[in-house]
């Protein structure tokens, strides 16, 4: 365990250099990027003020949780806690509270940044002239530097158990709410393979602790690593898994992505951090895994078996409930000389995951545009957990548009899975709640204006009647043309002359208010 977390993990400033303030957080994350590992990453977030650190001892089982929900609520830094209770290791949590920290995660002011930057290379046009063709080789470029790289030694492989040395225990696991089921190691980025095809894939699940040695693999419906599992039990084969805890930053957001079966995880870390991400080979599994990780369980599914898993606190603010999962047998353990255990706390809104999934928001905005070009922005409420809502603003042209681009969102890949669209014109601030509100209030005739359908929703969803689909709701909160049966007019909107508003703006000190 570590005696001196400072140098273990050395989060210092460079001689001679004083500590940045917060409010050059970006700047300096631009600087710094990309981070070689967990370590480089909480090194930045304390230069940076964004990084607390917890010397007392801290119980995993509940404490951490209540503390960390706490500062979440309070828009708080990251925390280190130094010295679990149980765990020969330090926890690093609420890593992407903050869209700040989140934006200096992956290395830019803005998360839209990225988001322009899968928009430009979404272009179709044929470059014209020598600059045209210069900037399609820029393009090009950015996409030869993603594929990942294999290298022969590793850091996550400096320590070795095998056997059984194989001992979870080691690390500081969660017990986040009181009727878990359970710990739980709730940031493990799992990879599977396809037995047929070879197609890899990550994913970020959950994963109850069974034993020493066993975990419940808690990998839902509508996720592809439950597609390689099918095809291998199909097969009556044993699955490969490999878990990787504690990844740098553009990994770990790599692994909660949604991206389509096709894309590689890996490439599109790689193109976050504008180089090729290290991956080593398993040790006792046929599958890769982040040289740099912290840690890595690797082990086996068996064809047919299951044990109960959960219950277990989500994000949706309820316990989902105990199901049977396939259960992992790890064979081998691997980490770093002093190894930083990462993770996370679920529950009901605000909490961490807010940033993860403000920058899926963000990031894929452009892909939604480029797949319905009739979205000119849109929003997911934290409040929603992120797949319950969409508000969505069009350039509205025709009757039904806002019909017609409800379905296509319940068409678009995860974007299936949302209850609730409300879709307003483009004059509208969709990321303004109260001015939504106010169109979704005012401008619907609820008797003609929505839209209900059923489809797919959630895993997780409690609500549905039945597990895995139910029903949806699409608000037209536009205005509404003559052609869509409206023949009474539409009344304008009360707006204050510019000319006021600019005197107003130039005597306020005057009135003395």
């Amino acid at each position: 365990m570590w005696r001196n977390a400072r140098d273990a993990v050395d989060i210092t400033h460079p001689a001679g250099s004083a500590a940045v303030g917060v409010g050059e957080t970006c700047s300096m994350a631009a600087r710094g990027f990309p981070y070689t590992d967990l370590k480089d990453f909480l090194a930045a977030l304390e230069r940076a003020g964004e990084l607390r650190r917890v010397s007392v001892p801290v119980d995993p089982t509940l404490e951490i949780s209540e503390v960390v929900t706490r500062t979440v609520r309070a828009d708080g830094p990251a925390l280190l806690f130094e010295r679990p209770t149980r765990g020969e290791m330090p926890v690093a949590i609420n890593l992407f509270g903050t869209e700040k920290r989140m934006a200096m995660a992956l290395g830019v002011e803005s998360l839209d940044e990225i988001g322009a930057r899968i928009g430009n290379m979404l272009k179709p046009e044929l470059p014209v002239g020598l600059s045209g063709m210069m900037d399609g080789l820029g393009k090009i470029k950015q996409l030869t530097s993603m594929p990942p790289k294999k290298v022969k030694t590793a850091p996550c492989q400096q320590v070795v158990y095998r056997g059984e040395d194989v001992d979870l225990n080691r690390l500081p696991g969660l017990q986040v709410w009181p009727g878990d089921g359970g710990i739980f190691h709730n940031f493990g980025l799992t990879h599977t393979k396809h037995p047929e095809t070879g197609k890899r894939n990550l994913g970020l699940y959950r994963l109850q602790q069974h034993s020493h040695n066993t975990l419940g693999m808690h990998w839902q419906i509508h996720k592809n690593s439950t597609a390689h599992h099918a095809v291998a039990e199909r097969l009556g084969q044993r699955l490969p898994v490999a878990i990787a805890i504690g990844c740098d930053p553009a990994v770990a957001y790599a692994a909660s992505a949604p991206l389509p079966a096709d894309i590689d995880e890996y490439l599109f870390a790689g193109f976050l951090a504008g180089e090729r991400v290290e991956m080593v080979d398993c040790l006792t599994v046929p599958l890769q895994v982040p040289a740099h990780a912290q840690i890595v369980l690797e082990g086996y599914l068996e064809p047919g078996e299951r044990l109960p898993e959960g219950p277990f606190g989500d994000h949706t603010g309820f316990y989902t409930p105990v199901e049977p999962f396939p259960v992992l047998h790890i064979e081998c353990m691997t980490m770093q000389r002093d190894p930083v255990y990462h993770s996370i706390v679920t529950s009901q809104p605000p909490q961490e995951d807010h940033g993860l999934g403000k920058a899926t928001e963000r990031i894929f905005a452009p892909l939604l545009r480029f797949l319905i070009p009739d979205i000119v922005d849109y929003d997911l409420p934290a409040a929603g957990v992120f797949h319950n809502c969409a508000i969505v603003s069009i350039r509205k042209r025709y009757p039904k548009h806002a019909q017609k681009v409800m379905n296509a969102i319940w068409g678009a890949h995860m974007m299936s899975l949302t209850k609730l669209i409300v879709v307003v014109d483009e004059d509208c601030d969709v990321h303004d709640y109260n001015e939504v509100a106010f169109r979704a209030f005012g401008n619907v005739d609820y008797s003609r204006d929505i839209l209900v359908t059923e489809g797919p929703v959630d895993h997780l969803d409690h609500a549905s009647y039945q597990q895995f689909w139910g029903g949806k709701l699409g608000v037209d909160a536009t205005r509404k043309l003559p052609t869509e049966g409206y023949t009474r007019g539409w009344p304008e909107e009360m707006r204050m002359s510019p000319e006021v508003a600019s005197l107003v703006d130039k005597r306020w000190k005057e009135y003395g208010i």
